[in-house]
């Protein structure tokens, strides 16, 4: 579901990259990742409460020292007002790092 929502804005985002246009594709998926928490997350919660579930929101320790290492890189890249294809290239590796330690720890 979540690939649905993420989807379309996504693909845009692809595309004004490949235009050169950086700080469009850098909107665009922004926008497209605060839509789909905002309207996911509540939306869960909403199910979770109906059904009398359970609900339980949280990350283990490997994927909480990633995240915070994401944004001392987002925290670095922002901070200039300008960001580059190093700062770019290092959060697609932390991004990998992450899809690796899912898969196979």
């Amino acid at each position: 579901m979540l690939f649905i929502v993420l989807l379309p804005e996504g693909i845009a985002a692809v595309h004004t990259a490949g235009k050169n246009q950086l700080q469009k594709s850098f909107n665009l998926s922004l926008g497209s990742a605060l839509a789909s928490i905002g309207l996911t997350i509540p939306a869960v919660a909403m199910i979770s409460l109906y059904a009398d579930l359970s609900l339980t929101m949280g990350i283990d320790i490997k994927s909480t020292v990633l995240f915070l290492l994401c944004l001392f890189v987002l925290v670095l890249s922002l901070s200039t007002g300008k960001t580059s294809m190093l700062q770019g290239i290092v959060l697609l590796v932390l991004f990998a790092v992450y899809l690796f330690t899912i898969v196979f720890l």
